[in-house]
C-alpha cells in the first residue's frame, strides 16, 4: 500500500465527519427555530386565554350571579310554600351558592386610588358610559411586531450567557407589552432592539454540545406542549377554540343564552309569588 492511500482514507474520514457535523448543526438550528415558533404560538394563546377570561368575568359575571340569586329565590319560595324539610334544605343550599354582598371596603376596593375615583367608578356614579372592556386579543399589528421581536431576540439564539441574559430581560419587556396589547410600546422596543448591539457571531460547537442542545430543545418543547395542553383543556381555552377568529361573538351568544335563562327563572319566580 502506498503512502498516498492512508492519507486519502484519512481525508475521506475527515470529510465525512465534517459533513456529519454540518448536518447535526443544521438539525439544531432547525429545532431552535421550530421551538421559537412553538413558544410564540403558546404565548399568544396564553395571552388570549388570560384576556378572554378577564373579559368573560367582566361581561358575564353579573349574569351568572343573577342566575344564582334567582335559583336561591325560587328555592326559598318553594320551601316557603311547601314547608317540606327537603325543600328547606335545598333552599339553604341554593342560598349558600350565592356570593354574599360585599362590604363597604370591598365595594370601594379598586375604585379609589391616589388620584381619587377610578374612571370606571366615576362613570358609574355619574351615569356616564363606562369605558368598554379591553380587546380579547392584541391587534394584528401588535401580534406582527411581537412575533418579529420574539424571533429576533429570543434567548435561545444566544450562545454566551451574558447575551442570553440580555435577551431574556428584553423578552420579558416584550411579553409584558404584548400582554397589555400596547402596540406603541412594542414599536419602541422594536426600535430599541434594532439600535442595540448585533447578535454575537455563532461559533461552531463540538458534536457533543450539539447533541446536548438537541436534548434540551426536546425537553423544552415537551414542557411547552404540556402548557399548551393545559390551556386548551381549560374552560376558557375550549371556548376560544370554538370561535378562534371572533371570540367576542361567542361572548355575545353566551350572554343571550344567560339572559334567556334569567327570563325563564324570573317568570317561574313570578308564578310562585302569586
Amino acid at each position: 500500500m502506498s503512502d498516498a492511500e492512508p492519507q486519502a482514507e484519512s481525508h475521506d474520514r475527515s470529510q465525512e465527519e465534517a459533513q456529519a457535523a454540518e448536518r447535526l448543526e443544521r438539525a439544531v438550528r432547525a429545532a431552535e427555530q421550530a421551538l421559537i415558533e412553538f413558544e410564540i404560538a403558546v404565548e399568544t394563546f396564553r395571552v388570549e386565554v388570560e384576556n378572554f377570561s378577564r373579559l368573560h368575568h367582566q361581561r358575564l359575571g353579573p349574569m351568572y350571579s343573577r342566575l344564582d340569586e334567582l335559583d336561591a329565590l325560587i328555592a326559598e319560595a318553594v320551601a316557603a310554600r311547601t314547608g317540606d324539610p327537603e325543600d328547606i334544605r335545598k333552599a339553604r343550599e341554593a342560598r349558600g351558592l350565592v356570593q354574599p354582598m360585599p362590604g363597604v371596603e370591598e365595594l370601594f376596593h379598586g375604585w379609589i386610588d391616589s388620584d381619587g375615583l377610578s374612571p370606571e367608578a366615576a362613570a358609574m356614579l355619574t351615569e356616564r358610559p363606562v369605558q368598554p372592556p379591553p380587546r380579547v386579543r392584541p391587534s394584528e399589528e401588535a401580534r406582527r411586531i411581537y412575533r418579529e421581536l420574539a424571533r429576533k431576540a429570543h434567548p435561545d439564539l444566544a450562545e454566551e450567557e451574558a447575551e442570553r441574559e440580555r435577551r431574556g430581560a428584553f423578552i420579558v419587556r416584550v411579553n409584558a407589552a404584548y400582554a397589555a396589547g400596547d402596540e406603541e410600546a412594542l414599536r419602541v422596543l422594536a426600535e430599541e432592539w434594532e439600535a442595540g448591539p448585533p447578535p454575537p457571531e455563532r461559533r461552531a460547537s463540538p458534536s457533543e454540545e450539539l447533541y446536548a442542545r438537541l436534548e434540551w430543545l426536546a425537553e423544552r418543547k415537551e414542557m411547552l406542549a404540556a402548557v399548551a395542553a393545559e390551556l386548551e383543556s381549560s374552560a376558557i381555552g375550549a371556548m376560544i377554540k370554538m370561535a378562534p377568529e371572533d371570540p367576542d361573538r361567542l361572548l355575545d351568544e353566551i350572554a343571550e343564552q344567560l339572559l334567556a335563562q334569567a327570563a325563564e327563572k324570573e317568570a317561574r319566580l313570578a308564578e310562585l309569588a302569586r
